[in-house]
Order: structure tokens, then C-alpha cells, then sequence
């Protein structure tokens, strides 16, 4: 566990636990620390006054990362007819119909997302408690159940990240890799927070966002002023 380690102990070390970093200081620090063997995410966690048990405070979304998320990911296309060599040029890994339904009943999961036009929802129907834990079913709120599939393939090799409220009131998501440029980082979390912002319920009462932290995968976190990450966008 990375907690019981020496790299973890001594990146812990250089954090002031007291403290409520500035974003661009908090990438910085979390840049300098000592990293593990891959390209670690960098990834935010965020607080939000909302009651998730309540359908009118439910807050998801999708954000296309201005500077991508550094992630490759293989994209599964449920199509048909003229679909599948759209699907195909744009770059999907797989693509096919009842085939690829098929497949997955039989345990097949080599992919880390799927898109679907919505004449092929009833076909994807027998296999959404498959897809659905995994966060893998397609959804029209954030497009990934379109006709437009080449569009949306290539928006999510471009790199855009998926992000929803769970039930603690707390929206995880990855701003990018460690490898990326600070400025980079700080673009794509401004790119967040301004959607997060613009998705607030109108039944969400007092302060709407109200604790952020940064970490990366295998480090310790560090809490942001809030207020400041909010007014320096």
C-alpha cells in the first residue's frame, strides 16, 4: 500500500496539513515530489454542498479537457449500417452490433468506453447490469448515445473526462498526467470547475463548492483554497 511506504511517507513529509494550498502552488509541489515508476494522474476531488439524494441536486456532467486527460482510451462503438465505417474512421478500437453485445455476455471487457446510436439501446439494454457498475453504460446526457459517432469518438480520444456527484456529495475526476506542463494542469482544472460551476441546481442552497484536493495516484492529497480556486479562473 502506498501509505506504508517510504516514497509516500516522504512526500507526505513536505505537505503542510494545516495549510489550504493556492491551485498553482499545489501543482508545483505535487510536480516535485518523488514519483513512481509510470506517469501518475493527477488527479481532484471536490466537495459540493449539494444532497445527492435528491434528484433536483444531482450534478453530472462532461468536461472536454482543453489539453487532454493523457489517457489513452479504447473506444468500443455499438453501431450499424453507415455508422460503423463513420465510427471506424474516426478511430474506435471496436466496433460492431449484436457481435460485440454477444461478446461482452461472454466476459469480454477490453475496452474503457462505449458509444451506442440510439437504434442499438434495446440490443445494449440485456447487458447494462455488465456495463453499469463499471460506469460503462451508454448515456445521451453525456453523449455517448448518439447518431453523431465520429464526433463523439473523437472527442473522447481527445481527451474529456466524465464526472458525477456521488453519494457524499463529492465529484472525483482526472485533470491530466504528471508529465504535463503546470500551466497545462491548471487548464484543464479551470476547464472543470468552470463546468462544475455552470451545472449548479438551482435547489443547491449556501456555499456550492465547498472543499478541494489535489493529489496524484500514488500520493498523498493536498487541500486548495476553494474561495481562491473559484476567483482566480
Amino acid at each position: 500500500m502506498p501509505k506504508s511506504s517510504k516514497r509516500y511517507n516522504a512526500n507526505y513529509g513536505q505537505i503542510d496539513c494545516d495549510k489550504r494550498y493556492e491551485v498553482a502552488e499545489a501543482i508545483t509541489l505535487l510536480k516535485d515530489m518523488s514519483k513512481a515508476k509510470f506517469d501518475e494522474t493527477v488527479e481532484v476531488s471536490i466537495r459540493l454542498g449539494v444532497d445527492p439524494k435528491k434528484s433536483d441536486q444531482m450534478v453530472r456532467g462532461v468536461c472536454k479537457l482543453p489539453n487532454g486527460s493523457g489517457r489513452k482510451v479504447r473506444i468500443l462503438v455499438l453501431a450499424k449500417g453507415e455508422k460503423v465505417d463513420e465510427a471506424k474512421q474516426a478511430g474506435a478500437d471496436f466496433v460492431g452490433a449484436e457481435d460485440m453485445v454477444e461478446k461482452i455476455k461472454e466476459g469480454w471487457l477490453d475496452f474503457d468506453k462505449v458509444i451506442a446510436t440510439p437504434d442499438m439501446m434495446p440490443k445494449v439494454g440485456p447487458i447494462a447490469r455488465i456495463l453499469g457498475p463499471r460506469g460503462l453504460m451508454p448515456n445521451p446526457k453525456v453523449g455517448t448515445v448518439t447518431t453523431d459517432v465520429a464526433k463523439a469518438v473523437q472527442e473522447e480520444k481527445a481527451g474529456r473526462v466524465e464526472f458525477r456527484v456521488e453519494k457524499a456529495g463529492i465529484v472525483h475526476a482526472a485533470i491530466g498526467k504528471l508529465s504535463f506542463d503546470a500551466d497545462k494542469l491548471q487548464e484543464n482544472f479551470v476547464a472543470l470547475m468552470d463546468n462544475i460551476a455552470k451545472l449548479k441546481p438551482a435547489a443547491a442552497k449556501g456555499t456550492y463548492v465547498k472543499a478541494i484536493s489535489f493529489s496524484s495516484t500514488m500520493g498523498p492529497g493536498l487541500r486548495i483554497d476553494a474561495v481562491k480556486a473559484q476567483s482566480s479562473k
